[in-house]
């Protein structure tokens, strides 16, 4: 069997969470495995930090997020903070081949990027897009013919027909090394500045 054809193409299990009143986008790579998953919504393994930085960042607690008793995420106050706060979420891309069957972007293979011009055009507030991690970073600002910033910098492109600011933040993933405080000071930032 050719070594291309024996792995399944993935679809993107969500739609994006784009509130209107949106004024940044945070865009992974893809989500993890169904098996990794807590909840069905972005950042669902629980070993996954990107929850554990918005609990630290917004309340000062990055358990802020998590259901104690059950050790799971608590999606609808997730969903109500964001909505709240204005902070979208989604993906760079919308079909995969997981070439090693695990989470890692290093043998994630995008077979078709998402519409991120679309999305955004639905939200006219948002001038902001953070990438979770290089992959996410990469999808995102090769077409446009851009190269990724260093991580915690940023680059601006012409998306939608207006000017967006793209900032590179650390992977939230547990195999990026970096404490947790020190990942949700580079967040910590580009919250502040919008």
């Amino acid at each position: 069997m050719n070594e291309e054809h024996k792995y399944t193409i993935e679809k993107h299990p969500w739609e994006p969470f784009a509130p209107t009143n949106a004024r940044i986008l945070f865009l992974g790579s893809f989500p993890p495995p169904r098996k990794r998953w807590t909840m069905e919504f972005y950042y669902p393994n629980r070993q996954n930090d990107f929850w554990k930085i918005m609990g630290h960042i917004l309340f000062d607690d990055p358990a802020y997020f998590i259901l104690k008793e059950e050790k799971i995420f608590n999606l609808p106050l997730i969903k109500n903070i964001m909505a709240e706060k204005g902070i979208a979420l989604y993906d760079t891309a919308l079909e995969v081949k997981r070439l090693k069957g695990n989470a890692s972007d290093n043998f994630l293979q995008i077979i078709t990027a998402s519409d991120i011009e679309g999305l955004l055009k639905k939200m006219p507030h948002c001038h902001t897009i953070a990438v979770t991690g290089e992959k996410a970073a990469t999808t995102l600002l090769t077409p446009y013919g851009a190269t990724p910033p260093a991580i915690g910098a940023k680059t601006a492109i012409t998306i939608a027909d207006r000017k967006t600011e793209v900032w590179r933040m650390p992977s939230t993933s547990r195999a990026y090394p970096l404490p947790l405080k020190e990942k949700a000071a580079y967040y910590r930032k580009i919250l502040e500045a919008i």
